[in-house]
């Protein structure tokens, strides 16, 4: 099954956004290939509303390594193993390969939801669904940031966290899977997300990194990923703008190689510090989020002693400018724009890590 067909006028306003981007490489310069694999999140298209088949055809489209299948939506109710394994053969006659993920396993998270039954039973389907996709890693999360507001704070969320994955954790040695847990919406400082990992067990708990969400948390990325760099199984990597305003700055992810990340230093140590992990795409943007820093109050649920993140952070605002949010064009309607909107800025990262950066293994 391929992908929905593209309406004309979508077609040629998400090829005139690739251009405008200026994505393609200097002529005549060589790209130094780094052997990483490559791929995206479906997060990325959520507008499309495809399922697993049309993913791993649009990852083939796009020249990808490697999809990233972070919720279980996609798979439309169809979670048997009979049926993953048919997605997972579907995938290996492409050369696609899979991850999963999914969402809160914090039972006492604002974000946990109850769809998959108690958090101990979301981690079970989960851990089973992965070893049935040929998944190495399950992408789970603790939280947002309202959970650092909440009664004890991030720390008792962790600890509620902790309880989870230490009940599951022969589960996942048996089955071959390792859990990553993201640091998301800002919900955990790099640093917090080590505890955790340490705390939990190193051997069967590790790390999905998500570079735009380390700005949430007012952490320069390519330090949060220095931090976390051991533990880190899988990604989801979308570049910043970040600028300072009245109040404080803003933060507004953008497409790779359109905000102010140091790209090159985060791939350098990726490279060396990552090795044999895979590079997925999660491109989430067209909105910024003020972060009031001059407020005395905006501190209450940050720990002390941050004064050399917090200099890293303003230091990277410092490069950034200021960013429009994305406004459909005149006589477009908001869903479809925003598909088109989706899969350009996708397309252009995509672009930008294999022809800039030397990311992903297709020729």
């Amino acid at each position: 099954m391929r992908p929905a067909t593209l309406s004309r006028r979508r077609f040629l306003a998400t090829g005139m956004t690739v251009l405008a981007a200026g994505g393609a490489p200097v002529a005549g310069a060589e790209v130094r290939r780094r052997g990483i694999r490559l791929g995206f999140d479906n997060f990325a298209v959520r507008g499309m509303k495809w399922n697993a088949r049309q993913l791993i055809d649009h990852a083939l489209t796009l020249g990808c390594d490697s999809l990233f299948i972070s919720d279980f939506g996609p798979f439309g109710g169809r979670v048997d193993d009979a049926s993953l394994a048919d997605i997972r053969g579907y995938a290996a006659d492409r050369g696609v390969g899979i991850t999963l993920g999914s969402w809160s396993i914090c039972p006492t998270s604002k974000t946990f939801k109850q769809d998959w039954g108690t958090a101990d039973d979301h981690l079970a389907t989960g851990i089973r669904m992965a070893r049935a996709l040929g998944s190495k890693a399950f992408r789970v999360i603790l939280g947002s940031h309202e959970d650092r507001g909440t009664e004890g704070g991030i720390a008792a969320r962790i600890a509620d966290t902790v309880a989870v994955l230490k009940a599951a954790r022969n589960r996942a040695l048996d089955a071959g899977v390792k859990i990553a847990v993201e640091n998301h919406a800002g919900d955990m400082l790099s640093r917090e997300l080590l505890g955790l990992v340490e705390e939990a067990g190193p051997d069967f708990v590790g790390v999905n990194f998500d570079s735009g969400n380390a700005c949430w948390t007012l952490e320069d990325p390519v330090l949060a990923l220095d931090t976390l760099a051991p533990h880190v199984l899988t990604t989801s990597l979308r570049d910043s703008m970040v600028w300072e305003t009245d109040t404080g700055v803003s933060v507004q992810w953008t497409a790779m190689g359109e905000g102010c990340t140091d790209l090159a230093a985060f791939f350098d140590l990726f490279e060396k510090r990552c090795p044999g992990v895979t590079v997925h795409i999660e491109t989430i943007s067209g909105f910024a989020r003020p972060f009031p820093l001059w407020r005395r109050d905006f501190w209450s649920t940050f720990p002390d002693g941050r004064a050399d993140e917090l200099a890293a952070f303003l230091a990277l605002a410092k490069k950034g400018r200021a960013l429009a949010p994305f406004q459909p064009p005149p006589g477009v309607a908001r869903e479809e724009a925003e598909q088109g909107y989706q899969l350009a800025e996708l397309a252009r990262s995509i672009r930008h890590c294999r022809d800039i950066i030397g990311l992903g293994l297709r020729s």
